[in-house]
């Protein structure tokens, strides 16, 4: 199977996409741990501000190690040079808060996944006339569910993930899925500012199972 698709299938299978950055080293990785023991087996790092990339070596030198079968996403990528850097530094997939074809052009020569965030219809067929398959609908809270009913039907082969204000209740996330995403990304919601200052590692790993569970019981309704 492709790194391409592989990536995909994990963020499909769990439903969600948990996202976080944080400046310590240490923080970010004990958060990596915390998630995985959740369940999760896909994860996107934020790249904000100088530490991302240094941090993000660290740890997939830990996943290497400790979590072999998790696959470790960049997001906020937004030009080829962050790119190369965070492919060179293990990265299996990447994310973007807006298309950018030379990217998609270098992660589709490298065969990784490659999902840019769109939040109109024009960037959409932009990315989908460069063989992009995996939509982050960016920012999810200002476009809403309706938003891709209204135009999923024109995009039959596209997969769509909303990211960005996508909240851990049922009602959210519901009508997320209703409207028709294969995933949601969670960011701040799931991986607060909070729990991550108080470095409350049980409590991210408790809320992560049941996003996710939660999420299960929504995609077998």
């Amino acid at each position: 199977m492709s790194k391409n698709q592989q990536a995909i299938d994990a963020i499909i299978h769990q439903g969600m996409l948990p996202l976080y950055f944080n400046a310590d080293e240490s923080v970010s990785i004990d958060i990596l741990r915390s998630i995985y023991k959740a369940g999760v087996k896909a994860v996107e790092y934020t790249n904000r501000g100088e530490a991302a990339l240094k941090n993000f070596k660290a740890m997939v030198a830990i996943r290497n190690a400790e979590m072999p079968d998790l696959l470790m996403g960049v997001g906020t990528i937004k030009n080829v040079a962050q790119a190369t850097d965070y492919i060179n530094a293990g990265a299996d997939f990447l994310v973007s808060p807006g298309y950018v074809a030379e990217v998609a052009d270098y992660t589709h020569a490298k065969g990784l996944l490659y999902a840019p965030g769109c939040m109109t219809p024009t960037e959409i067929i932009a990315a989908e006339n460069n063989g992009v398959k995996f939509i982050k609908l960016f920012p999810g809270n200002l476009l809403g569910p309706e938003f891709l009913s209204g135009i999923k039907d024109i995009f039959p082969k596209l997969l769509f993930m909303p990211t960005g204000g996508v909240d851990t209740t049922r009602e959210n996330i519901e009508g997320w899925f209703k409207a028709g995403v294969c995933a949601v990304g969670m960011g701040s919601k799931l991986i607060s500012k909070k729990l991550m200052e108080a470095k409350e590692y049980a409590t991210i790993e408790t809320e992560t199972i049941k996003v996710l569970e939660l999420i299960q019981t929504i995609k077998t309704k």
